[in-house]
């Protein structure tokens, strides 16, 4: 009967209170699934970037030769249109690595594969090498820890 008497004398305090939790557990609820949902777009917004970034190659045939693993730089020096492109994929790979350093998930090692198979190629490798030093240290330490897995820094990023 105690209970039942403070109860009484308590009603509005303890509707106040459960109406408090229940707002602050909605707001949770309500924050996890805005994360989710903003990481989902996340990807799909750098999906279209990556996608529209490589259909530049499809639209430019000139740029082909990018992917071509026998070219001699000395004979046919880079064009300024092949740098271009390069440089955006830098750009592009430096956005995805600082969405990683964010938090956004990735395959670290089909990243660390992609940025390999990219700059073993004789163009980005050449871009690459004038193009890091305006980079900022913790990419630059990454994708070198890419071409060199042997590296002290291995593939963290």
């Amino acid at each position: 009967m105690e209970m039942f008497g403070w109860i009484r004398e308590h009603w509005f305090d303890l509707i106040q209170t459960a109406s408090v939790i229940a707002g602050f557990w909605t707001a949770v609820y309500s924050i996890q699934g805005d994360t989710k949902e903003r990481r989902i777009e996340n990807l799909f917004t750098l999906t279209k970037a990556h996608r529209d970034i490589w259909w530049k190659l499809y639209e430019r045939p000139e740029l082909s030769r990018i992917l071509v693993a026998r070219v001699d730089l000395k004979r046919e020096p880079l064009t300024h249109e092949e740098e271009l492109f390069v440089h955006t994929l830098i750009l592009h790979l430096r956005s995805a690595f600082k969405a990683r350093k964010l938090g956004m998930q990735f395959d670290d090692d089909a990243v660390a594969s992609d940025i390999t198979e990219l700059f073993v190629l004789p163009i980005p490798r050449a871009v690459w090498e004038r193009s890091k030093a305006f980079q900022d240290k913790d990419f630059v330490a990454f994708v070198e820890s890419c071409l060199n897995p042997r590296s002290e820094l291995g593939r963290a990023g």
